[in-house]
């Protein structure tokens, strides 16, 4: 069967429909690794290890899909790619490194369910970038919709880094225990570091305006708004003095 724009574009609808059915689910059962760790999920792996491996898949999927593309790659496209590609380079090869997580462990379940998830939206966004993705006009609502997008894209990223560096900083070397995170949004949030990766592939979905982009944000807060739900949970029920204005996902609200 020849893959066409129309097919793959009903194949990211059904794969965004699943992200939502799947909800209730994720938001009942915590994702056995972190500091909801569980040894019923069977054999581990360094934790460091597990992240490479599942982070990497992302950026190998997509960079082979795209050049491996019929379409003339548009600058936009290029573009798009360059922003995946960057986000997933600190994923797999930088912040691995920068957790103090010696001796902590992932489920190689864990592991291969998230190699299928990212092998799935990579592909999809891959190849709609390498095939079908053509050079837009540049009108004003175009200019707007894209300058938006990035914005919420680079907001989004800062808010994620930021997050992830304070909480980076809170293990002295040789500690593997937990802290409450001060400063910056968590003044407000229990999780900015993942409030911040769901704008930032909100904003991904608004520059490259089409369904794949649309699915996999859909996806990342399928998976990340319970995360935050479950840690803010965690938090509170482990340190008797948590703020409690902090909020779990919207500042002041929830």
């Amino acid at each position: 069967m020849q893959l066409t724009e129309q097919l793959l574009t009903q194949i990211a609808w059904a794969w965004a429909a699943l992200a939502v059915i799947l909800i209730p689910s994720q938001v009942i059962n915590k994702a056995p690794y972190g500091r909801h760790i569980s040894t019923k999920w069977g054999f581990a792996i360094p934790n460091k290890l597990g992240w490479v491996i599942m982070e990497i898949v992302s950026l190998v999927v997509l960079l082979s899909c795209f050049f491996d593309g019929e379409n003339k790659k548009s600058p936009m496209a290029i573009f798009l790619v360059s922003l995946w590609s960057l986000h997933y380079i600190n994923r797999s090869f930088i912040y691995p490194f920068r957790t103090k997580t010696t001796g902590k462990k992932i489920p190689l379940t864990i592991v291969l369910f998230a190699m299928f998830f990212n092998s799935v939206n990579a592909s999809l966004n891959g190849l709609f970038l390498g095939s079908f993705l053509q050079q837009p006009t540049w009108d004003s609502i175009t200019i707007f919709r894209v300058g938006f997008g990035f914005s919420l894209f680079a907001a989004g990223a800062f808010i994620n880094i930021k997050s992830d560096n304070i909480l980076l900083a809170l293990r002295k070397p040789g500690e593997t225990g937990y802290k409450t995170p001060e400063g910056f949004l968590f003044k407000y949030l229990s999780c900015p570091n993942l409030v911040g990766e769901m704008v930032e592939w909100i904003g991904f979905a608004i520059m490259a305006w089409n369904i794949p982009a649309l699915s996999f944000a859909v996806w990342t807060i399928a998976n990340l708004a319970p995360r935050a739900i479950h840690h803010h949970q965690w938090y509170k029920n482990t340190f008797a003095d948590y703020p409690k204005n902090r909020k779990a996902l919207l500042p002041f609200l929830y």
